[in-house]
């Protein structure tokens, strides 16, 4: 649940989408019908790590494929903090398509860069609270092309308090993913 609660917030649903995709059934008989403003995120597919799925928060179709780190580590060792996940969302009322996104797990410390890297490429990230998204948003479709072609993503980041992050992502089932969330996501 805490990697559907990351997905909405990062797929740019706010808190009543992320809301929406978390309400509990009030009762069994409503658990049959959605909820009024819209439907949960549904798995459509497992490719490896990553999951795709689907959703309808306020109405608006969103997918996303999603993945938690294969290898994570910090600097000093073992410090505390919330799970990290890799995304990348489709709005079609949006018109985005392909949106990557990784949520870190805790606050950024302002003015540091995160990077993105894959297949000897690094991508400088903007980081928002605890979400990393592309600086440069005209290199995505590179990004997203060297991530089906890779094995796996390295994302590098500092904390508010300091500490150093290396999450790896293994990118095995990813292009399959992506390629569901196209299918479900006209």
């Amino acid at each position: 649940m805490a990697a559907i609660v990351a997905a909405t917030a990062l797929c740019g649903l706010g808190a009543d989408g992320a809301q929406a995709l978390t309400a509990k059934p009030k009762a069994a008989t409503a658990a049959a019908k959605p909820e009024a403003g819209g439907t949960g995120p549904t798995l459509v597919g497992q490719f490896g790590i990553w999951g795709a799925y689907t959703a309808s928060p306020n109405g608006k179709k969103v997918c996303f494929a999603l993945a938690k780190p294969s290898s994570s580590k910090t600097n000093p060792p073992n410090r505390p903090r919330d799970p990290s996940y890799a995304f990348i969302s489709t709005r079609p009322a949006e018109k985005v398509v392909n949106e990557i996104s990784v949520m870190i797990g805790y606050q950024i410390k302002p003015g540091t860069d995160s990077i993105l890297e894959v297949g000897g490429a690094r991508f400088p990230m903007y980081a928002q609270g605890d979400g990393l998204w592309i600086k440069n948003a005209a290199e995505e479709e590179r990004l997203v092309e060297a991530l089906r072609k890779g094995a796996d993503a390295v994302v590098k980041a500092t904390s508010a308090k300091g500490t150093e992050t290396t999450d790896v992502f293994s990118l095995k089932g990813l292009a399959q993913a992506l390629d569901r969330v196209a299918q479900d996501c006209r």
